[in-house]
């Protein structure tokens, strides 16, 4: 196949191209660098995917870049572009609305007019609101801004499959974590403070709950709804890890497998934050035959070596 991957520099992003290339597919991957985080992160992770002949990579910012050269013979768009985040966007509304709407809609009107044959769409599970702990039909209830413009985006490409026939699928990933998470969120906030002896910001009381998807687990089934497009075309997939822990379990897990304990800072709730998340993914199962595979504290290991390694700790 033809793919193009929207935010492909970035954690999931760089992931997945590097695993449709694998497959021996040809990839296109576009990124903005919108500077969320240091674009070093980012360039560090194409560093490999960039010596690979089957993939080519484009910066490029899609609320305004011509999409049309790019756009002819793909056979999926593997939409995974956004400004994620919670806490910035109470802060700055009109940049999350125009890289979350504005952006997918001029990639699905691109996608109508070259009629690409799947366009699957990364969503998240902040749509569901403050607890995220049902199926697919549950209600949509964001409590962010950011949720609130996921949501919009969702609309936008149910729209599109009503009116226009785009072929449709929707994955709402959950707590996606492993090597490569992105600075500013939790695990990886929480690891580098205990390798560092720094203390770690404890919003909360620590028994919020999340539906952890580890990286792998994450690709494996967005792959698989590019693999099974006779099922999942025109639905819309719950994607977690199987497994829930509390944050304080979290910290104590952290704890062990470094051999630190962590020095806690306790704060306020953010508002925005989910209280509990635990992800039904019965329908991914049934439809795309997935099913996770890694154990939440597999998982932190493998990205506490990561971070480690990029902290100069596993030298």
């Amino acid at each position: 196949m033809k793919c193009i991957v929207t935010g492909a520099a970035g954690f999931i992003g760089s992931h997945l191209c590097e695993a449709l290339v694998a497959e021996g597919h040809e990839v296109v991957g576009i990124d903005a660098f919108i500077p969320y985080y240091p674009r070093a992160i980012k360039e560090s992770n194409l560093h490999d995917l960039r010596r690979r002949p089957e993939f080519t990579f484009v910066e490029g910012d899609l609320r305004t870049m011509n999409l049309d050269p790019l756009m002819k013979g793909v056979d999926v768009v593997f939409h995974l572009a956004a400004m994620p985040g919670l806490m910035k966007s109470w802060s700055d509304l009109d940049l999350y609305s125009t890289c979350n709407i504005l952006a997918t809609q001029r990639l699905l009107e691109a996608a109508r007019h070259y009629s690409v044959a799947h366009f699957i769409h990364a969503s998240t599970s902040s749509v569901y609101g403050r607890n995220a702990d049902g199926d697919e039909a549950s209600p949509l209830r964001p409590v962010s801004p950011y949720g609130v413009t996921k949501l919009a985006a969702e609309h936008l490409c149910l729209a599109y499959r009503e009116n226009f026939g785009i072929p449709v699928t929707i994955l709402r990933y959950f707590s996606v974590y492993g090597p490569r998470q992105r600075p500013d969120m939790g695990y990886h906030i929480l690891i580098r403070s205990i390798l560092e002896g720094t203390p770690f910001p404890l919003y909360g009381d620590g028994e919020q709950t999340r539906s952890n998807t580890f990286i792998r687990d994450c690709i494996a089934a967005t792959l698989l709804a590019a693999q099974r497009r006779d099922v999942s075309i025109g639905e819309i997939f719950n994607v977690g890890g199987g497994q829930v822990v509390s944050l304080n379990e979290v910290i104590a897990m952290v704890e062990k497998l470094a051999g630190r304990k962590a020095r806690i800072e306790r704060r306020p709730p953010r508002p925005g934050d989910q209280r509990h998340t635990c992800a039904d993914i019965s329908k991914a199962r049934k439809l795309l035959g997935y099913e996770p595979t890694t154990p939440v504290s597999q998982g932190l290991q493998a990205q506490l070596e990561w971070q480690k390694n990029i902290l100069g700790h596993g030298r």
